[in-house]
């Protein structure tokens, strides 16, 4: 097991393999595809991300409202295929990566090779688990969008496998 601070460093993502188990600390952003089609409008009015995409993660999530005493309620990874559309434009402006579940497509993974970005696979079915794993989670953007509204995390020990490397490994061949 991997022990990693984000945000992560080229070298850092590029020594990575597929199948490799890693644990994430540091912050990390919640979009799905909701907020990826609001990141595309920005994009097409030459306005910025609402949060630094420079060595960002995104989780391909939608956190459920906190309960008592705690940062987060449960926040499990959401299907990464659905934002297959955007990912290629959202890597090119510097994004380190993707957190989801599920393989993502081709021309994806050709978008990771090329930016030297990695994509790690979360336990679907574990969202509870997840949000255990949240120290704090504070509203970014696009309120309007409820729990696929862009939320900021910061994590601790945030369990994770390398399912599509810098390199074009995949775990799902």
């Amino acid at each position: 097991m991997k022990k990693l601070t984000l945000p992560l460093s080229k070298e850092q993502i590029l020594s990575l393999r597929a199948g490799d188990c890693v644990e994430l600390s540091g912050v990390i952003y919640t979009a799905r595809d909701c907020a990826h089609r609001r990141f595309m409008e920005c994009l097409e009015r030459g306005e910025p991300l609402p949060f630094d995409p420079k060595g960002a993660f995104l989780y391909f999530a939608g956190p459920c409202p906190a309960p008592e005493g705690k940062a987060c309620g449960s926040c499990g990874p959401t299907t990464s295929a659905r934002m297959n559309a955007f990912a290629p434009t959202i890597l090119k402006l510097g994004l380190g990566g993707f957190i989801g579940k599920g393989e993502m497509s081709m021309e994806t993974r050709a978008a990771l090779r090329e930016c030297g970005a990695v994509y790690f696979a979360a336990i679907g079915g574990a969202g509870a688990f997840y949000g255990d794993h949240v120290e704090e989670m504070t509203l970014v953007a696009y309120p309007d969008l409820m729990s696929e509204a862009v939320y900021r995390m910061k994590v601790k020990d945030f369990p994770l496998v390398v399912a599509h490397d810098a390199h074009g490994g995949t775990v799902y061949e």
